[in-house]
C-alpha cells in the first residue's frame, strides 16, 4: 500500500518543448503560429534572353566587342564605354521607365454616362408621399437599372513626365544588362539601296538573327526603313529614339557603329 501511494503522489512528467504530442505532432512555439508578414511584389520588366544560337556575343574582360559585316564575317572590334555599357543596373529604375513608357501608350478614351448623360425623362415618376412605394425623382437615377453610372472612368491621359537624368541612367542599365547577357551584336553598318524586304531579311539570316530584334542605325535610310517593315519582329529605330522598352522587349540588339557611336556620345555623363 505504500508503494502504491508513493507512486500516486509522483508529480507527472513534464513534455519537452518540441516533443511529440499523442498524435504524433511537435508542439509548435508561438512565433510559429504568427503568419509571416505579406509583401508586395513589384512587376519587373521582361527580358528576351538570346538562345543558345543567338549570334551576339558577350564582350570580353576588356570591355571589347567584335564588329561584323553583313556577310557575318568579324571585321575589327570596338572598346565599349565602361559608363554606358559598364555601370550597375538598377532594376527599379528600369521597372520605373517600362511603366512609364506603357502608360504613354494607354489610350485612355474609357468613359461611362452620368446621370446627365444617359438617356430617359426627368420627370418624376410618381409623387412623393401616398403610393407606399419608394421615393424617386427621376428614371436616370443610379440605383434603378438603366441608370447613370457614379464616379466611373472618364477619358483621360495617362502619361506622364519622368526625369531626363533618371530616363539616361534607365538607359544605360538596360543596355549594360543585354550587353553582359550577350544579346548585343554590333555591325559594321546596313547598306540597302532600294526598298526591297528580301534583302534585308537575307542579311538577318546571314547575322543568325531570329526572333525579336531591334535594328539602330543613326539616321536610317528609307530603304532601310521600308525594308523591314514587312518582316515580322523586327523594328528599325534612329538612335535617338532607342527608349528602355525597345532594349528589354527584343532577343537580338542590332547596332550599327555609327549609332554605337552616337549613343555613347550621347548616353556618358
Amino acid at each position: 500500500m505504500a508503494d502504491k501511494e508513493k507512486k500516486k503522489a509522483a508529480p507527472a512528467p513534464t513534455r519537452a518543448k518540441g516533443a511529440k504530442g499523442a498524435k504524433g505532432g511537435t508542439a509548435r512555439s508561438d512565433a510559429a503560429k504568427k503568419p509571416a508578414p505579406r509583401t508586395r511584389k513589384k512587376a519587373a520588366p521582361s527580358v528576351e534572353t538570346p538562345s543558345a544560337e543567338a549570334p551576339a556575343t558577350i564582350p570580353a574582360a576588356d570591355g571589347t566587342l567584335a564588329v561584323y559585316n553583313v556577310q557575318n564575317e568579324k571585321v575589327s572590334e570596338v572598346a565599349l564605354h565602361p559608363e554606358v555599357f559598364g555601370v550597375k543596373v538598377n532594376e527599379h529604375l528600369l521597372y520605373e521607365a517600362v511603366k512609364q513608357y506603357r502608360a504613354g501608350g494607354r489610350a485612355g478614351t474609357h468613359m461611362t454616362k452620368n446621370r446627365a448623360l444617359v438617356s430617359g425623362s426627368g420627370r418624376k415618376p410618381w409623387r412623393q408621399k401616398g403610393t407606399g412605394r419608394a421615393r424617386v425623382g427621376e428614371i436616370r437615377n443610379p440605383l434603378w437599372r438603366h441608370g447613370g453610372t457614379v464616379f466611373g472612368p472618364q477619358p483621360r491621359d495617362y502619361s506622364y513626365s519622368m526625369p531626363k537624368k533618371a530616363r539616361v541612367a534607365a538607359l544605360r542599365s538596360a543596355l549594360t544588362q543585354r550587353a553582359q547577357g550577350g544579346a548585343v551584336k554590333v555591325v559594321e553598318r546596313f547598306v540597302i539601296d532600294v526598298p526591297k524586304t528580301k534583302v534585308l531579311q537575307g542579311i538577318l539570316d546571314q547575322l543568325g538573327v531570329e526572333g525579336k530584334t531591334v535594328l539602330v542605325e543613326h539616321h536610317p535610310s528609307e530603304a532601310l526603313v521600308l525594308s523591314g517593315r514587312n518582316i515580322p519582329g523586327l523594328r528599325v529605330i534612329d538612335d535617338s529614339h532607342l527608349t528602355v522598352y525597345d532594349v528589354l522587349d527584343c532577343r537580338t540588339l542590332l547596332l550599327s557603329q555609327d549609332a554605337l557611336g552616337k549613343l555613347e556620345e550621347r548616353l556618358t555623363p
